[in-house]
Parts: C-alpha cells; sequence; structure tokens
C-alpha cells in the first residue's frame, strides 16, 4: 500500500498542475464595464473571474496604458497569469492600502473601506473625518510627500495596493516599490475633464474591495442628483458673466474653456468669459489682458488663495478695478477647510459634483434654491 502511495503521488500533482488554466486577455471573450462618463479608464470582467482594469489616461496626454489584474483570492490557486502580461496583479478583496491624493480618500470613505488605509503621504491635507481619526490614532501612517514617498515605510506595512498619481512616470519611488514587490497602480481621476467623469473613478476603486454593486449604486445617486441640479439651472432667466482664477507672482491663472471648472460654469448656466477657449487646464495670461476682458464680470470665483478684500487689495491694487471686487461678489474655494488645515474643495469635490453644482447655482441665481447652504464656496470677508 506504501509502495503504491509513492507511485501514485506524482500523478496527483502532475493532474493538479494541469488544472491550472493559464489566462491571457485574448484567450477569452472579455466582458466590458465602460464607465458613462469617465474617459481615463474601463473594467473588464471576464468569465474565468478575473477582472482586469486598464487605466488609459495615468497622466495628460499619456502615451502609455497600464492593465492591471484583479484576481479573486478564492481563485489564485486555479488560475496561472501569463508572467509579464500585466503591470500589476492583485488578489482581492484586498486588505490594506496606501492612496496618495487626497481625492481617493472619499471613494474609500464611501464604499465602507476606509479602514483599509494604512498610509498616506501629506497626512495633514486629509480633512475626512474619519480618516483623520485613523491618523491620530496612528493607524495611518505618515509616508512623507508623494514625489518622495517613504519607501521604506511602505515596504513595511506590507500594503496590497498602491494607488499612485503622478506627471509622468518617472517617479523613482514607485519603480522603488515596484522593485519591491509593491503593487502600483496609477489613479487619474484629475485629468478627467468633466465633472461626472471625475465622481465615476470610484468604479475604479471598487473592484480592488469586490464592491462594484456599491459604487454602481453610489454613483448613480451622484449622477441623478448632479443631472437634477443641472436641470433646475435651466430655469435661471439670465447668464451672468464671470471671471475665475487670480495672480501668481505676475502671472494670472484662469480655467480653460474646456476644463473641469468651465463645465460646471457651463451646467450652471453662466457666461464663463473664457468658455471658448481650447484648454482643458488653466491658461496663463497677464494682468492687462484679464482686466481687458474681465473687468465687468459680474462673479468672480477663486482669486487665488485670498480668502478677505483686505487681503486682496493688499496684495495687488488692479484687483480694486473688477466689478466683482466692487460688488462684492467674489466667492473661493479656499476658505473652506478640514480640522488639520486641508481644503475640502480638492479632497471632496471631485466625488460630489452635485454639491459643488448646488452651490454655484445658489450663487448665480439665488431664486432657484434659496435655502442651499454653501458647502465649498464661500464668500469673501
Amino acid at each position: 500500500m506504501k509502495r503504491t502511495l509513492l507511485l501514485l503521488m506524482p500523478l496527483f500533482f502532475v493532474a493538479c498542475k494541469q488544472e491550472k488554466k493559464e489566462i491571457t486577455p485574448d484567450k477569452e471573450t472579455q466582458f466590458v464595464n465602460d464607465s458613462s462618463y469617465a474617459k481615463g479608464f474601463h473594467i473588464e470582467k471576464m468569465p474565468s473571474g478575473i477582472t482586469l482594469l486598464q487605466v488609459k489616461s495615468p497622466w495628460p496626454n499619456a502615451e502609455t496604458t497600464f492593465t492591471y489584474a484583479l484576481v479573486p483570492k478564492t481563485l489564485k490557486n486555479e488560475i496561472n497569469l501569463k508572467k509579464g502580461a500585466y503591470d500589476a496583479v492583485i488578489h482581492t478583496p484586498i486588505e490594506k492600502i496606501v492612496v496618495t491624493s487626497t481625492t481617493h480618500i472619499p471613494a474609500l470613505e464611501e464604499l465602507g473601506v476606509i479602514d483599509a488605509l494604512v498610509g498616506f503621504p501629506n497626512t495633514v491635507f486629509v480633512s475626512s473625518a474619519k480618516a483623520r481619526k485613523r491618523i491620530d490614532e496612528g493607524l495611518i501612517k505618515e509616508l512623507g510627500n508623494n514625489e518622495s514617498i517613504n519607501t521604506e515605510m511602505t515596504i513595511s506595512l506590507a500594503p496590497d495596493a498602491v494607488i499612485g498619481f503622478g506627471i509622468n512616470n518617472q517617479n523613482k519611488a514607485y519603480n522603488t516599490l515596484i522593485r519591491s514587490k509593491v503593487p502600483v497602480v496609477y489613479n487619474g481621476d484629475w485629468t478627467e475633464e468633466t465633472p461626472l467623469g471625475k465622481a465615476e473613478w470610484i468604479k475604479f476603486f471598487a473592484p480592488f474591495f469586490q464592491k462594484e454593486k456599491e459604487a454602481d449604486r453610489i454613483f448613480k445617486k451622484i449622477e441623478t442628483a448632479y443631472n437634477k441640479t443641472k436641470l433646475l439651472a435651466t430655469k435661471a432667466t439670465h447668464k451672468p458673466t464671470v471671471l475665475t482664477g487670480g495672480l501668481y507672482k505676475d502671472v494670472w491663472y484662469v480655467a480653460g474653456g474646456k476644463s473641469w471648472m468651465a463645465q460646471f460654469l457651463k451646467d450652471a448656466q453662466t457666461a464663463y468669459l473664457w468658455k471658448n477657449t481650447p484648454e482643458t487646464g488653466s491658461i496663463s495670461l497677464s494682468v492687462e489682458s484679464v482686466l481687458a476682458k474681465g473687468q465687468k464680470a459680474q462673479f468672480w470665483l477663486n482669486p487665488s488663495m485670498h480668502t478677505s478684500y483686505a487681503e486682496m487689495a493688499a496684495f495687488n491694487q488692479h484687483y480694486e478695478q473688477f466689478e466683482g471686487y466692487k460688488n462684492k461678489k467674489v466667492f473661493s474655494n479656499t476658505i473652506a477647510k478640514g480640522p488639520s488645515g486641508g481644503l475640502l474643495f480638492y479632497e471632496l469635490a471631485p466625488q460630489r459634483p452635485d454639491l459643488v453644482l448646488k452651490d454655484l447655482i445658489h450663487i448665480f441665481h439665488p431664486a432657484l434654491l434659496p435655502e442651499h447652504e454653501l458647502y465649498f464656496f464661500k464668500p469673501l470677508d
């Protein structure tokens, strides 16, 4: 009997090995779950049970596409992924994650997985109450800053994934993490040009935690609220003119006509003065050119980091020539801050465009939303 068992054991292991399927993207029919608004990613659900997450826009004008294979832990011994076919292979649901932008945190909180966050660079900028509590308790470690994240500390945390962002693929810290077998997944939510496009990136996070249904439900709620508010704005009887931005040193930066902010202003039924420009980001202008075009603008949003009219006047006397300044119609998204000084707008606004649009409609068309309390945008002192 003993000899028989010894003879059969190799056959048993060979049989087990043969049952482990090799999966490559071209060997299966792919069920694509494309996003409705976001352009920077899409998800492919495969019959084998794995999920392919493709990031097409990790940074502006990127020529590189990243593909990540998310394999359920229940299948990791049954599926053999072709080596080198993916930028990272991650077993789900993950238990520990590191994110690198405050825009990532609201998605984790909404999905109910904020307890999985174990590290973050520049924790002082985090405003989320739940995340701040974990920071104060030492459960979310400080990792320096995104450009030179503390790789030794990050590796010691043994995260299942690090969600990174960058202006290119030259982040040396990320390369160090990858060489140390820590999966780095690029997130390009900040490259999206539309409010709902940014918000839809909650679906990017969902597969890591097997929370796809929850993400769909959350986004649908946001989408419905945004479109309902957008429809309400069409009842406005006029479109006020709007100026954006302010001086940084000697350059005035206004929002480009194809930018995220310009889309908000369009949906809020305003006449944004630079709406016909092709830029998706900001436009660099001289104070003279802005004065020539924007002096008569009825409203002025986001005058750099200034929070009061006195502060503006002390910074540059040209500001006093604008009608928005004279009529006290200047509003800023840098006044509302979290408990440690982080800006609420830059953390939560991408996830809650419906609240942003309600703020703007209350400012520009107060009769349409008279009871709304401003959340992100505040009048200057």
